[in-house]
């Protein structure tokens, strides 16, 4: 039986295919939410779906109590690499299912789930994600979910692509399926090496009201929405992102 397409995409082969996806990025992507959105905040935070822990180590530097889990054991063991992240990052990134969370209730003054790592485990799955990000929040605390737009993803779609760089050849073909509300990324990716994997990319979209309805029923009401790592306003005709801000 094959393995499901996120964990056959999320492989040690990740980093080099999405090299610019790294520290650097993540040092800017949570400038904003360290400063804005997070100041102030009771308790450690986790970084739910942290992959190698990019965000988790952004964190830590800008002063968070941090904790990280991922499914990919490939992408948690090569956090090590990551100047900085053998210090801050020792014994607090393990491996878990979002969908069961190996924390106590109440634990964290903050969640995040950053990147679009929501939304790849069918609706029975994204429904039990979200009861544990609520299960694990303390009273009070802060989610921020980073997600697509979907109206600006139907928009832009590019049905397909080809990238190459250090003899990797990634190709991609991409379609809108159940209505629009799924987006469907056929992938080629060729290693240098030679070695070519196949996996079939499945991520929900969930409109703006879609999502403030699953988080309002689990007592986390909808306080704010960015359309941005800036925190822009959200423009629901234009922003590429909704990062959406929700506290117990």
């Amino acid at each position: 039986m094959s393995a499901p397409w996120y964990v056959e995409a999320f492989r040690s082969d990740y980093r080099d295919v999405y090299a610019h996806r790294n520290l650097a990025a993540a040092r800017a992507e949570v400038r904003w939410l360290a400063d804005e959105v997070l100041a102030g905040i009771s308790g450690p935070v986790l970084d739910d779906c942290c992959g190698f822990g990019r965000h988790s180590l952004a964190l830590a530097e800008a002063g968070f109590d941090i904790f990280g889990i991922d499914l990919s054991f490939d992408l948690l063991a090569s956090s090590g690499d990551m100047e900085g992240a053998g210090e801050r990052l020792r014994g607090r990134l393990g491996q878990a299912d979002m969908r069961s969370l190996p924390f106590a209730s109440g634990s964290f003054g903050a969640v995040v789930n950053l990147f679009t790592s929501f939304g790849y485990l069918g609706e029975e799955g994204d429904s039990a994600a979200l009861d544990e990000m609520a299960r694990v929040l303390r009273s009070g605390g802060t989610l921020v979910m980073d997600l697509m737009n979907p109206a600006a993803i139907r928009r832009g779609l590019r049905p397909a692509s080809r990238e190459e760089r250090d003899g990797i050849v990634l190709e991609s073909r991409r379609s809108l399926e159940d209505g629009g509300r799924r987006v469907v990324k056929e992938v080629l990716l060729t290693l240098a090496s030679g070695e070519v994997r196949r996996w079939r990319e499945e991520v929900r979209m969930y409109e703006p009201e879609e999502i403030d309805v699953l988080l309002a029923a689990r007592g986390l009401p909808v306080v704010g929405r960015a359309g941005s790592f800036e925190g822009e306003p959200f423009d629901p005709a234009q922003a590429d992102r909704q990062v959406v801000l929700a506290r117990s």
